[in-house]
């Protein structure tokens, strides 16, 4: 897998790709039209920030790639990258318990506060790793 050298992209199956943790220096790119929504990101080594219509969808510290996210009912997948270990945050609903798998493998259940933000670590180590949070 490699970084999304057009910083934001819409993929055959529906889902988005967007990110790239190479970049020296901050690059953006707004008024992305997918699926209804406008979303916005932003993205270089330190951190990758996603937004749909002016609200909070993702975040990591460091900067990552990030192919075949999906937003559903439920929750959200997607498969990461990057050089180095992350701190994902995500916008989820508020006071909701989630169940998060992280290569298949349960990494326990979480619950969101008011503002409906969850943050998980991911160890990245240079391979890709699939994250799957869903509603319990």
């Amino acid at each position: 897998m490699a970084v999304v050298e057009q910083l934001l992209r819409a993929e055959a199956d529906g889902t988005i790709s967007f990110g790239n943790y190479e970049l020296p220096s901050k690059s953006k790119l707004e008024d992305f039209k997918h699926g209804g929504d406008l979303l916005k990101v932003k993205t270089f080594k330190d951190i990758t920030r996603l937004e749909a219509n002016d609200m909070f969808v993702y975040e990591s510290v460091p900067g990552t790639a990030v192919t075949h996210f999906k937003e559903t009912e439920k929750g959200v997948t997607f498969i990461v990258e990057g050089n180095a270990d992350a701190q994902i945050t995500l916008g989820m609903e508020d006071n909701t318990e989630y169940n998060v798998l992280i290569d298949g493998s349960s990494e326990g259940k979480m619950k969101t506060g008011l503002g409906g933000k969850l943050s998980i670590s991911v160890e990245l180590s240079g391979k890709p790793v699939t994250v799957k949070v869903e509603e319990v």
